[in-house]
């Protein structure tokens, strides 16, 4: 076997282990795991020695005839490695804008002003102390959230039922990232040369041109990335830019039906009789149904989480810490601006600018997220650590500056740490729980947002979290229509949504395609459908389901496929993990206009009849 050939196989075995090791643990307490072992290694390294700057600082050059490039192992960490770091940012950053959270203004709207909040008030603060001189270009540094960091810490020491939160944090994060990549290629960019920067752009313009022409060999696309990478390397923007750039041009979409079909139909055909032609016409259409931005992504992720930030870490954190060390940093204003930044910045402008938006617009905070959840989170997002370090590297000749913006860093992340864990406990101990978490309803019942089956004004109210898989949802049925029977008017029945995907693999599509025939004003009748044919909902099942209702297939398909209404589905799973129940059904339940109680016990339309029979007796309804 050639080194060509058992080159990629290799990768291929390392991602998958990676990738194995990812889908089977905690992936923000690893990740951030990986990069806290990577700063510890990384201060006692520097601390034990000369053998850390002398091992970082050891020049490489690459030489292809008469051209080189010569960089000390440091710096084509920074400026190489870490364009796989950026790549795989701004992939995500195009998805999220794409099929993402982003994409749903209502939703976005506090995170995003959040996050601008979060960017310019630490820089404003950071200025005050540093206003001018070298240190006063440092100003990116305090920009940033360091996502991996902070979702493992949030997972450590946050409060109990955080996912409303860590959404937040999330989206947060995407933003923050946006405006982290604009301040490094518009502030962080010395002397611009336009020639090499217009071969850049070539290159990139040739990666679309491969795209069309549907050129699927990697190696193409490295040898154009590499140039192209080298181009702008050449003009004066930081080349790790150009991994932004490629991601942002990738295409994202959610797959086609008529294109998973195909695919099937090619591989059915190869399978029946194996050749060269079909296993690449069955291989180009498998990948032609998922976007090269879902590959590559799952591809890369395991390489940036668990190697490239690592070893950037690993590059970037020794610090040599002495009395003197300290002492240098507790006098200088630089390292004082990056920890008020980086620690007070965040937090106040975060959390001010949230309180700010939920008191202008009441109602615009998810139900089960608190403000002073958002401070916690807030103080969280003050370890600013991978792209702060990066931009100190940008930012910071002088060394011994660097170093005080490195203390300055370090001592921020665990400030901010620390500060995070206080206020989860503080605002644990002011509001203490003073029930189940759960017991009652968190999101109450809105006509306008909820599938209502009975007048909206009915007396009495029962919620459902159900799964069109689940067979014990589909045996419940059953007994609300009983229970529908008994009350008649009296009542009205809701119904969310809780695809349990661990066990039932057709539910969530299901779920998707109850929303899709919602927007046609056929919900009801395809929830019937669904739960009637509860043991045949694949998706052509689904489909047939849909054509006998009459709906417009083609709206249908594409609100499906584009996850028009997956958010609504994303929200009632929030708020059943913010209600610590992940079961189904569960019912909620009681009188109108009053907190509705999950009901525990048998679900049996004699049991429920009677649950309701004494919520309307508490309530003094007739």
């Amino acid at each position: 076997m050639t080194v060509e050939q058992s080159s990629p196989t290799t990768l291929r075995r390392l991602s998958a282990r990676l990738a194995l090791i990812r889908d089977d643990t905690d992936d923000d307490k690893l990740s951030a795991g990986f990069l806290l072992v990577a700063t510890i290694l990384a201060l006692v390294w520097a601390n034990i020695g000369d053998s850390y700057e002398s091992f970082w600082h050891t020049p490489v050059t690459i030489q292809i005839g008469d051209y080189s490039i010569g960089l000390d192992l440091k710096h084509w960490v920074n400026d190489g490695l870490m364009t796989l770091f950026f790549f795989v940012v701004g992939l995500e950053v195009k998805r999220e804008l794409t099929i993402g959270e982003l994409t749903d203004r209502a939703r976005a709207a506090v995170p995003l002003l959040a996050a601008i909040a979060g960017l310019a008030l630490p820089a404003v603060l950071f200025l005050l102390l540093n206003p001018t001189g070298d240190e006063a270009s440092a100003w990116g540094v305090v920009v940033s959230t360091d996502t991996a960091f902070v979702l493992g810490a949030l997972a450590l020491v946050g409060p109990r039922c955080p996912a409303r939160l860590r959404v937040f944090i999330l989206t947060l994060a995407v933003a923050d990232d946006i405006g982290a990549l604009a301040i490094i290629a518009f502030f962080y960019t010395d002397n611009l040369r336009l020639g090499p920067l217009l071969l850049g752009c070539v290159g990139l313009l040739l990666i679309v041109q491969l795209r069309k022409l549907e050129v699927w060999r990697g190696v193409a696309y490295f040898v154009v990335a590499a140039g192209t990478w080298v181009a702008f390397y050449e003009s004066g923007v930081h080349p790790t830019l150009v991994g932004v750039l490629i991601a942002l041009i990738l295409p994202v979409y959610p797959p086609r039906r008529s294109e998973v079909e195909r695919a099937g139909e090619l591989t059915r055909a190869f399978r029946q009789s194996p050749n060269s032609d079909y296993a690449r016409a069955a291989q180009l259409g498998v990948l032609r149904a998922v976007s090269v931005n879902e590959r590559l992504l799952r591809f890369y992720q395991p390489y940036t989480a668990f190697l490239v930030v690592p070893i950037f870490a690993l590059a970037n954190a020794g610090v040599v810490i002495t009395g003197q060390t300290l002492a240098d940093a507790a006098r200088s204003p630089l390292a004082w601006g990056i920890v008020l930044g980086l620690v007070v910045g965040k937090l106040v402008g975060i959390t001010a600018a949230t309180a700010l938006f939920s008191k202008l617009r009441p109602g615009s905070l998810p139900p089960g997220l608190s403000l002073s959840q958002i401070a916690g989170g807030s103080a969280l997002a003050g370890i600013g650590f991978t792209i702060s370090l990066f931009i100190v590297d940008l930012a910071i000749d002088s060394p011994e500056l660097a170093n005080d913006a490195r203390v300055g860093v370090l001592t921020a992340a665990v400030i901010a740490t620390v500060l995070g864990w206080a206020l989860f406990r503080i605002s644990d101990w002011v509001h203490p729980p003073t029930e189940v978490a759960g017991r009652t309803l968190l999101r109450p019942v809105d006509p306008r947002r909820d599938h209502v089956r009975g007048p909206v004004d009915a007396p009495l109210t029962l919620v459902e979290y159900g799964d069109f898989e689940c067979p014990f949802c589909s045996k419940a049925t059953g007994s609300i229509r009983d229970v529908r029977a008994q009350f008649g008017d009296e009542l009205r029945y809701v119904f969310r949504h809780l695809p349990l995907d661990a066990v039932h693999p057709h539910a969530r599509f299901a779920a998707q395609a109850s929303e899709a025939a919602a927007a046609q004003g056929r919900f009801w009748e395809m929830h019937d459908h669904l739960f009637a044919n509860s043991d045949a909902l694949a998706e052509d099942e689904i489909f047939g389901y849909a054509a006998e209702l009459g709906l417009d297939m083609d709206r249908f398909e594409e609100d499906i496929r584009k996850g028009t209404y997956g958010h609504r589905i994303d929200d009632d799973e929030l708020d059943a993990e913010s209600s610590d129940f992940r079961g189904t059904p569960t019912f909620y339940l009681g009188a109108t206009g009053t907190d509705l109680t999950r009901h525990s016990g048998p679900y049996d339309a004699a049991t429920l009849i009677r649950q309701l029979d004494e919520a309307r007796g508490a309530d003094g309804a007739p």
